[in-house]
């Protein structure tokens, strides 16, 4: 990373908590797409949607790890997000923190989209075993 100056790493923050604002609303549309190809059984759908998934969720940990680096370089290895908007002046510190606080609540939403979607594929995986090999105990003794 080239040398940056407060305000350039500040601005490079801020601008990376508006792109995950946005990969958060494309990411929670492909979640709800996923589990209706999911409800319906379309395994195409379902990998073209994972291909999709993948590019996005990337983009977003880098932009994380950016993150991790700017607070870590402006304030200290031990700083957080709140260190940073706490040091920053009225204006700044109000964007920033909005967004933060926003982008917070977006990737709760689409780790329950994502926690719904593994649950629902897995109790089909699950129907699927017992179809295709039975259960290991239908004609046990009770």
């Amino acid at each position: 990373m080239s040398r940056l100056t407060r305000d350039q790493a500040v601005l490079r923050l801020l601008d990376g908590i508006d792109a995950d604002l946005g990969a958060c609303g494309t990411i929670r549309d492909l979640l709800e797409s996923q589990f209706q190809a999911a409800l319906r059984h379309r395994a195409a759908e379902l990998a073209a949607l994972a291909e999709r998934l993948t590019p996005e969720l990337e983009a977003m940990e880098q932009r994380r790890q950016q993150r991790v680096q700017l607070v870590r370089a402006l304030l200290g290895p031990q700083a957080t997000m709140d260190d940073l908007f706490g040091s920053l002046p009225g204006l700044l510190r109000t964007r920033g923190q909005t967004g933060w606080d926003k982008l917070e609540a977006l990737v709760r939403d689409c780790k329950q989209a994502t926690v719904r979607n593994g649950n629902l594929m897995a109790e089909q995986f699950t129907i699927m075993q017992r179809l295709l090999h039975g259960e290991d105990d239908t004609y046990a003794p009770r």
